[in-house]
């Protein structure tokens, strides 16, 4: 969906989603394990992570909060003339429950805050939450800081 740039510039307190639900796979586990060095047993050894609190593997908590890159822009509209948008950081981020190996997560956001800092850059302060599907406490909540930058 594309919005104008003046409706983005106004859209301080729209929410969008939920968006679909995704998979997370012990596949992408092991592949984002072996990406960021981290193989504790909890995330990619099914038969020890048995007999931890979670009875099964786990994605990293890293692992969800990545998935937001994909995740987001499937749910937010696209303002006209844009040129890219750039990850410019998180002010909060709670990791609130564990997603399990096999689990589905989706998305939804809240536009806290849109302001222009300079001519053709906008920076987007979105609430984002990402729910786990048949679980009532969500995987993660986090406010992600995104500067949009605009065809001159």
């Amino acid at each position: 969906m594309t919005i104008s740039k003046e409706d983005f510039l106004n859209s301080k307190g729209a929410v969008y989603g939920p968006g679909e639900w995704f998979k997370v796979d012990q596949g992408r586990i092991n592949a984002f394990a072996d990406a960021t060095d981290d193989h504790q047993f909890i995330h990619v050894d099914p038969e020890a992570a048995k007999d931890t609190p979670f009875g099964g593997t786990i994605a990293h908590g890293f692992l969800t909060l990545s998935l937001l890159a994909y995740l987001v822009p499937k749910i937010t509209p696209v303002p006209e003339n844009k040129k890219m948008g750039v990850n410019y950081g998180l002010n909060k981020l709670r990791f609130l429950q564990p997603v399990a190996e096999g689990s589905e997560i989706r998305m939804t956001a809240k536009v806290l805050d849109v302001a222009e800092k300079r001519p053709g850059q906008v920076l987007v302060n979105t609430e984002v939450t990402v729910e786990i599907k048949g679980q009532e406490t969500p995987a993660l909540i986090a406010e992600w800081l995104g500067m949009t930058f605009f065809e001159d």
